[in-house]
């Protein structure tokens, strides 16, 4: 029955979209995790950062949540306008990962300084260098970040974790049982092909004698 039902064109063809879906999603959602609690901010691949928003300082250009991709440019690539992440120095700043607006470029002495300051905020944040520059936010993954928000909700957390698991749960355990029937079958069939052969030896045994 079950294999009948699997073999179902429509069936099949669903359960692969449903499963290819819920791994994907659960790629996704581990890749979040990894972003905000594993990372640090320090996997870069390629000259490539993910960031995690942690503040409203860029509303509302960019929200609490909101995953950012950010790229390694070389300093004198970087203009005003561009929004910028880099490891803070000074006062508060200090040790701190901060994704904020360039408002001001020099170069002094051969080196090329940067203002930036939050959209959202009063005061703009202290001179930083070229080499405190992480890199230049390029995107912004709105699937990421859609799915970052979600796990800030536990119920929705519980949801989007346990319905893609069940998903793929599923059809691992029904592609066993279906190959589990169809080696049954193999057997059995090769049993009968057994017997039917033997009969027939018996059956030319007794014609000769």
């Amino acid at each position: 029955m079950l294999k009948k039902l699997m073999n179902n064109r429509f069936i099949k063809i669903l359960g692969n979209i449903l499963y290819t879906i819920s791994f994907i999603l659960i790629v996704l959602i581990l890749l979040v995790v990894l972003i905000q609690r594993f990372s640090n901010n320090n996997i870069a691949i390629g000259g490539i950062r993910i960031f995690n928003v942690a503040s409203g300082s860029m509303e509302p250009k960019y929200n609490v949540g909101d995953i950012l991709i950010a790229k390694d440019v070389p300093a004198n690539e970087i203009n005003v306008g561009d929004t910028i992440t880099y490891i803070g120095e000074k006062n508060d700043f200090s040790g701190k990962i901060v994704t904020h607006e360039v408002v001001e470029k020099k170069e002094e002495n051969g080196t090329i300084t940067f203002i930036t300051k939050g959209i959202a905020n009063n005061m703009q944040d202290p001179k930083i260098t070229e080499d405190q520059v992480y890199g230049k936010v390029i995107y912004k993954s709105i699937i990421l970040s859609f799915i970052c928000k979600l796990l800030q909700n536990m119920y929705a957390f519980y949801f989007i974790i346990i319905v893609p698991l069940a998903i793929i749960i599923a059809k691992m355990m029904a592609d066993y049982i279906v190959r589990k029937e169809e080696e049954k079958l193999e057997r059995e069939n090769k049993d009968n092909t057994v017997e039917i052969k033997q009969e027939e030896i018996n059956e030319e045994s007794k014609k000769k004698n």
